[in-house]
């Protein structure tokens, strides 16, 4: 029997998205309903433990946490997005188990509050982005272009977010972090070009995103100036 999806969102976070890649990728049906984080409805809080998004209904039951739901899903739904192999599949999931704190990574050069903080975000980067670049090299031993291979993975779905987002700055910071990197880089743009990932956010997500970096008054948002906002 078909299970009824209602995804539960907010329109900026990047960890909601994780599971609307998977749905997209999988071709799920699912509904999607946005809640404002800064005013949480009664109904969101009741559903959500953590007071966090995203909350997936499967029917009437409630999940929570984004691999938590990108677990289930792929438990759930064909085509399976995680390696059949077992230590594959284990691997793959301790590179997902990386995800917060390459977000965090990443996220320092969006959310920095000034220009010193962004400056530390992107001396910092090397570091992190050199273990993506060893994975990419040993994981999946071949051209890619995701991470295993050929086929999107759960492990993609988890670092898309992030990479679009640093896309957005990268436009407008022109650090170059990624130029040391191949692999990543290549990785990074075919993320970027997937019709799974691309659909996946709101229209105009630029500039919601941009228009987030404003509300929160952070320094990032001074590269953007001029750049048309979010209606």
């Amino acid at each position: 029997m078909a299970h009824k999806y209602h995804l539960i969102s907010s329109v900026t976070c990047p960890w909601v998205q994780r599971a609307a890649i998977v749905l997209r990728t999988k071709n799920i049906p699912y509904e999607i309903t946005y809640v404002n984080l800064s005013e949480k409805p009664d109904w969101f809080l009741k559903i959500s433990p953590h007071g966090k998004v995203p909350v997936l209904v499967v029917d009437e039951q409630n999940l929570f946490e984004s691999n938590a739901i990108a677990e289930y899903l792929d438990e759930m739904e064909a085509p399976k997005l995680h390696p059949e192999d077992p230590i594959k599949r284990a691997r793959n999931r301790a590179w997902c188990d990386y995800v917060p704190e390459f977000a965090k990574m990443m996220s320092g050069f969006y959310y920095a509050k000034d220009k010193k903080e962004l400056d530390e975000a992107v001396a910092d980067a090397p570091k992190k982005l050199a273990r993506l670049e060893r994975a990419l090299t040993e994981e999946r031993g071949n051209d890619g272009p995701y991470f295993n291979g050929p086929k999107m993975s759960i492990v993609d779905a988890s670092y898309a977010p992030f990479f679009q987002r640093f896309g957005y700055m990268e436009e407008v910071l022109k650090s170059g972090v990624l130029d040391g990197f191949p692999k990543v880089k290549a990785w990074a743009k075919t993320l970027a070009g997937t019709d799974s990932i691309k659909a996946s956010t709101v229209a105009n997500f630029k500039g919601e995103f941009v228009n987030n970096l404003r509300r929160r008054k952070l320094w990032a948002a001074n590269l953007f100036e001029g750049q048309q906002a979010a209606e």
